[in-house]
């Protein structure tokens, strides 16, 4: 299959995703010395040495009577202070995964939501390789070029020259062994030095250090903890102190880290590095397609194209086999339980009293797993009470929590890079998501919801709540992408009709941002059901196409023809399969926090609940003994969620439908937004915003919370008007006008509609209010940027990374038009001067003056 638009968008986050957090590239290290096995930085006060001189010692001069030894994937050793790794000769040249997280964080020394235990700062794929001169090296494996063909005319031998692995460590051989029992060989090499040493194969990836402002590490304040062995894998676990860096010693930050006159106080952390063996027997890849939305590990492949190269890229999703004895069960369509199934496990720090509903948030995705063929495939448990159990042990996927006052959650995976096996994940679940979920409840369904009319949600209430959060965060572990465009299969008036929402839900999938059902209306009678978003039609066939095992292909090309007839006849028999990409700036159906197939309709209904609570703030809000604190953060919550509806709204305005199609699909790929809608985007934006939304302005509730309405409507009008009044959108509506001609919405259009929205005082000589000047004022503010040439970004032309020039309306008729528009607003300003009085006359000479030096290039 031709690779789809959009491909790359799932490149970004293979491994760290649901809000922000990246994987670190492979391939780092390429370039660096290898470091001995006495490593710069090593802890200097480090004892018992063992005996040193050329060449390996018999093995029971190393390995001596008084060594404590672990026995798992390979032995260890640790005798006194000092530890040595025992290889067998079975494991040289395997690839290992080592996964690098926080197990204790050091006190108050975090940055946004990074920093706190359970956090993941690194991973790597390794391999121990023996060399000359009786030395061991650890080298850093990379999978992002590849070739398989082996052939004489083949390129396996070309791809290789071009991509020698870097060797980031060197160990000499202390001794080498002999299994008395099986016989198997192996070799002994001191780590010891390297485990205490700072570097980024086992501890801080470097972007994790800069994150959290850390600078060298301390060897005196650092030291290994202790290393133990498991069947599939070795644990370490460190103790290490780092200085701040030297930008925020600098700066003199007070407070923990901070210190002041460049003495900040050091960070001390305890870090738990996994190296995990990876699997002999790889997984068969599947590929990724832009129609379904997964994760993706992606590489260039030199084989697939004869004439160039190819992209391919791989979904992450977990290894689904049926047991052996269950094929031909699972081959008729029977139901069957997993050789392994996937186990949770919940942090035992969590309160007790929501434990249940976090089980029942990932129990939940039972259903879609049967789809695809799979009974109890998935499943969570509380984590057992045994001391030997750790939070940190890479056999187990884990339910963390973290008691952060950062109001979020998220649902990092971990993956085999040469397939894009899921190996494990830690769910990260931060205390305060329930102060989140409070305020959206609040504000989204207080209207037809007695349950949200206070501050303090039952302990149901608030568990579904959390259930919800749980399973979307499961989701993302799942290889699951955010669905922004599922909510827009819905039809609004859909979302009202009792029955059918309570039977089919507000949403398709819960992986979309569509919280709850904002549209309902108090005379729905809708109940939660059709209120809280839940496991969907499309997260059923997501893990359907993702997992179904299908052992008839035996290659992930061979399965690619299957999978886009499967795909192109599933979503052409029901479009609630729809996926819509989290990344996607100008298609208006994938939207977060939105709802239905019309974003007018449904932020009008939004509003008319908006205008229920309103009125209800200061009664609904009410504490004992407590000020106004919590009416001002609903009154606040209240404003966003109609600045949202206004930013659905906007984004039809020179909107474009980008519909991912192979050849043999019909339609067009990308499709400018209709006429009719994008003007009726523009009566909305009349009717709601740019006409004075005087609703909000409730005097009783604001003189008790002390917020001044004119500076929250002048922000989001300002910022509807910079979605409008930009290069990119303006020029997106001169395309569409040129493809589509007399059927396109066109900049003139916009013009014409903004004019009369929000210059009608100039006309009916009205009296001009504060917000209408703020409005016009933002409005010649917005024009201004579009007849000059773009400025360049802060840190341009000093090879800053990332830095990218705006679009340069000058350079197309984005500034034409512009200009034009101005020259006839300082017309109609000019006669409208004379009949004006007081605020209104000021404002109008203001803006002459404004407009005039904007046309001479002075501003």
């Amino acid at each position: 299959m031709k690779k789809l638009n959009l491909i790359a968008l799932v490149l970004i986050g293979a491994s760290y995703h649901s809000f922000a957090q990246q994987r670190p590239a492979k391939g780092k290290n390429k370039g660096k010395t290898p470091v001995a096995a006495v490593a710069p930085g090593a802890n200097p006060n480090a004892v018992n040495r063992p005996p040193s001189g050329p060449g390996p010692r018999p093995y029971a001069e190393i390995i001596t009577a008084k060594a404590k030894t672990e026995n798992g994937l390979f032995k260890v050793h640790k005798i006194e202070e000092r530890y040595f790794f025992e290889i067998p000769d079975s494991l040289l040249g395997r690839a290992i995964l080592t996964v690098n997280r926080i197990s204790k964080a050091a006190a108050g020394n975090r940055a946004n939501m990074s920093g706190y235990g359970g956090d993941q700062i690194g991973d790597n794929v390794i391999s121990f390789e023996k060399g000359p001169s009786n030395k061991l090296f650890l080298k850093s494996l990379s999978y992002g070029e590849r070739s398989t063909d082996t052939t004489a005319q083949g390129l396996y031998k070309s791809v290789m020259n071009s991509n020698v692995q870097p060797l980031v460590a060197s160990f000499e051989i202390k001794a080498f062994a002999k299994d008395s029992v099986s016989g198997a060989k192996g070799t002994v090499i001191d780590v010891t030095e390297y485990m205490n040493s700072d570097n980024d194969i086992f501890f801080f990836d470097p972007s994790a250090k800069r994150g959290l402002s850390l600078g060298g590490m301390m060897p005196d304040r650092s030291y290994i903890t202790e290393i133990k062995s498991h069947p599939t894998n070795i644990e370490i676990r460190t103790v290490k102190t780092y200085s701040k860096s030297p930008t925020q010693m600098m700066s003199g930050a007070g407070g923990p880290g901070g210190g002041g006159g460049g003495n900040p106080t050091p960070a001390t952390y305890e870090l738990n590095s996994s190296m995990i063996l990876l699997p002999a027997d790889e997984m068969k890849p599947r590929f990724f397609d832009p129609r379904v939305g997964y994760f993706a590990a992606g590489y260039v492949d030199f084989d697939s194209n004869p004439q160039g190269i190819k992209d391919l890229n791989m979904i992450t999703r977990w290894r689904l086999e049926p047991k052996d004895e269950d094929i031909e069960k699972y081959k008729k369509g029977e139901l069957v339980e997993p050789k392994k199934q996937i186990v949770f496990y919940i942090d035992p720090a969590t309160p007790k009293k929501w434990v249940p509903y976090l089980i029942q948030g990932v129990n939940d995705w039972q259903v879609a797993f049967e789809k695809a063929g799979f009974k109890n495939a998935i499943v969570a448990k509380e984590a057992p009470n045994d001391p030997s159990w750790s939070i940190d042990d890479a056999r187990h996927n884990v339910i963390v929590y973290k008691p952060s006052s950062i109001p979020n959650a998220s649902g990092p995976h971990v993956h085999d890079p040469r397939t894009g096996e899921i190996l494990e994940t830690h769910v990260n679940w931060y205390h305060n998501i329930m102060l989140l979920l409070r305020n959206w409840y609040f504000i989204q369904a207080s209207a037809i919801d007695p349950e949200a009319r206070k501050m303090k949600f039952d302990d149901k209430l608030m568990g579904e709540l959390i259930r919800f959060v749980s399973s979307h965060e499961v989701g993302h572990t799942l290889g699951l992408r955010h669905n922004f465009g599922s909510s827009a299969t819905v039809p609004v008036e859909k979302l009202r009709d009792k029955q059918w929402v309570e039977k089919n839900g507000h949403t398709p999938s819960i992986m979309d941002y569509a919280r709850f059902n904002y549209v309902a209306q108090p005379e729905d009678g809708i109940t939660a059901k059709g209120i809280y978003p839940r496991i969907g039609d499309y997260d059923m066939w997501a893990i359907e196409w993702g997992y179904r095992w299908m052992p008839q292909f035996k290659t992930p090309q061979e399965e690619e023809a299957y999978s886009n007839k499967t795909i192109i006849s599933r979503l052409a028999a029901n479009k609630r399969l729809t996926f819509g990409t989290e990344s996607d700036p100008n298609d208006p159906r994938n939207q977060n926090e939105d709802l239905g197939d019309n974003a007018m309709l449904a932020s009008a209904y939004g509003i008319k609940n908006l205008k229920r609570i309103l009125p209800n703030i200061i009664k609904w809000t009410k504490e004992p003994n407590e000020g106004y604190d919590n009416a001002k953060t609903m009154y606040t919550e209240l404003i966003g969620q109609y600045g949202r509806y206004m930013g659905h709204v906007v984004k039809n305005v020179g909107g474009v439908y980008t519909t991912p199609h192979t050849v043999e699909q019909s339609g067009a790929t990308f499709q400018a937004v209709p006429f009719a809608k994008q003007k009726e985007a523009m009566t909305f934006l009349h009717v709601q915003l740019f006409t004075t939304p005087s609703w909000l302005i409730n005097k009783a509730l604001l003189q008790q919370i002390g917020v001044n309405p004119t500076d929250a409507f002048q922000n989001i009008q300002t910022g509807v008007l910079s979605r409008l009044l930009n290069a990119a959108t303006i020029g997106k509506l001169i395309n569409a006008e040129e493809m589509n001609g007399a059927k396109a919405y066109t900049a003139v259009n916009l013009f014409s509609d903004l004019k009369t929205s929000i210059w009608s005082e100039l006309y009916t000589h009205k009296t001009i209010d504060v917000y209408r000047r703020n409005l016009q004022k933002a409005y010649v503010a917005s024009l201004s940027r579009l007849v000059a040439p773009a400025a360049a970004p802060s840190g341009q032309g000093m090879g800053m990374p990332g830095m990218r020039a705006a679009a340069d309306p000058t350079a197309s008729d984005v500034s034409s038009i512009s200009r034009a528009q101005l020259n006839v607003l300082a017309k109609d300003i000019r006669a409208a001067i004379p009949a004006a009085t007081g605020m209104s006359k000021y404002h109008l000479q203001d803006l002459q003056v404004r407009i005039n030096d904007i046309l001479k290039g002075k501003s």
